[in-house]
């Protein structure tokens, strides 16, 4: 039986661009593909190793023509709408008070920043949850299993009672491992709102 929906936020509530911010972020820089230091950089930055300023300066040291406001921009243009619709399920779930709600979300400080100023309910949305991780806030990141035993022993659940939503099949398949239900989201074709609908066999 579910006790806890731990969910995802891009793709899940947020939606992303993600292949159009890839493409635009190749353009912008003239690479054909993200190098391993990019990647690394990024990943720390997700986990809150390193600062925004030492993220932006990494950027600009390497790309010297480029603007922190260029780089800013690139980084930002993956985050799109927050469709309402999505709130109110939330909202519903959360004044019925059947099941513990927890974010689990990959991010950063800059994404944050963007959603706080273009959003006006993200402290309403935050708000609907019972628990609410970011992977900056925390230093842990998905598909690591450490971030998954982090919030099973945090709220001291039992994996068998959770069900995961994620729109990445590698951050799914690791919460799998430790006994977790999840549904890997289909963003192109699910919503968050066919939740039960898709996964009744769970309910």
């Amino acid at each position: 039986m579910i006790k806890t929906l731990i969910f995802d936020f891009g793709d899940v509530f947020i939606n992303l661009d993600k292949e159009g911010a890839m493409k635009n972020a190749l353009t912008l820089f003239e690479l054909n593909e993200l190098p391993e230091d990019l990647v690394a950089i990024n990943i720390l930055y997700e986990q809150g190793l390193i600062s925004t300023d030492e993220f932006l300066s990494f950027y600009t040291d390497n790309f010297p023509n480029l603007t922190k406001v260029e780089i800013i921009d690139a980084w930002n243009f993956i985050l799109r709408d927050f469709p309402v619709e999505r709130l109110k399920f939330l909202k519903t779930l959360s004044e019925e008070n059947k099941y513990k709600l927890i974010l689990l979300s990959n991010t950063n400080e800059l994404h944050i920043s963007w959603i706080k100023d273009r959003i006006p309910f993200y402290e309403k949305f935050k708000s609907y949850f019972d628990a609410f991780y970011l992977s900056h806030e925390i230093n842990l990141r998905k598909p690591n299993t450490t971030i998954y035993q982090y919030v099973l022993k945090e709220n001291n659940l039992n994996p068998q009672e959770c069900l995961f939503i994620d729109d990445t099949k590698e951050n799914t398949k690791a919460a799998a491992k430790l006994g977790v239900h999840v549904w890997n989201i289909d963003e192109t074709q699910e919503d968050i709102l066919d939740l039960f609908t898709i996964n009744n066999h769970l309910f």
